[in-house]
């Protein structure tokens, strides 16, 4: 294990809270991050907060999964699982988490047009990308492609979600959106469309016709990867969208 110095043993210029102060928090490593909001090491061998730090995210490794990953949706009880991890620890960093998380869902919408799947991947991924359940959501554009918003329409377990077509355009006409992407993830990380996949694509294509609302896209979204079925296949050449 390495960092068991205490941190008021290491020269001025390499502790990470004057580091940060001195060159912002981008250069600090996520156990460096971690150790500020520790303040004080614990744990196995007494490590510094540092090697606490980094003691927890290998931990979090164990679950084979990117340990950030981990952290979106840990609960206190995990943490306080890991030794040198207590209560007021534990909540810390749950404070931190969700307030990262609030920053982020408020950050303000970009009137960018959304013209490839990579971008309405990002705009959807606080929502779908790393959930533990499935979700359906929708993307609401206006006529020049410009994001009016973002909306889950129905969670589902860990395995499937449940989403009809009336509920999807009743929030798509509700928005006032002219156009619209529908998206959903797959725990899994497996981004390949399933034949539920293709069927619903299928009856929303139709759908959109009718309605005279260009569906542009259907994405599928899971632990860092997406896929456009518009790409992989021959749906909306089965039904022009006039987009």
């Amino acid at each position: 294990m390495t960092y068991c110095l205490r941190i008021a043993d290491l020269p001025t210029t390499e502790r990470p809270r004057e580091r940060l102060m001195a060159n912002g928090s981008k250069v600090l490593a996520t156990a460096e991050l971690i150790a500020i909001l520790l303040g004080t090491g614990q744990g196995p061998g007494k490590l510094s907060a540092v090697g606490l730090g980094q003691y927890l995210l290998q931990e979090l490794s164990k679950h084979q999964r990117d340990p950030l990953v981990v952290l979106r949706d840990v609960s206190a009880q995990e943490l306080m699982q890991i030794e040198g991890i207590g209560p007021a620890k534990a909540t810390t960093i749950l404070a931190a988490i969700e307030l990262g998380k609030r920053v982020f869902q408020s950050r303000p919408l970009d009137r960018n047009p959304i013209e490839s799947p990579a971008a309405a991947a990002a705009a959807l991924s606080q929502d779908l990308m790393w959930q533990t359940q499935e979700r359906f959501a929708v993307l609401l554009l206006d006529v020049k492609n410009r994001l009016l918003g973002t909306q889950v329409i129905t969670i589902g377990t860990a395995t499937e979600t449940l989403a009809s077509p009336r509920e999807i355009f009743r929030e798509v006409i509700r928005q006032g959106a002219t156009r619209v992407i529908v998206a959903h993830n797959h725990p899994s990380g497996n981004v390949e469309p399933s034949p539920q996949d293709i069927d619903l694509t299928r009856q929303l294509l139709a759908g959109a016709q009718f309605l005279g609302i260009p569906l542009l896209d259907h994405l599928i979204l899971g632990n860092g990867n997406h896929q456009s079925l518009r790409e992989i296949t021959q749906l909306w050449v089965e039904f022009p969208q006039g987009d």
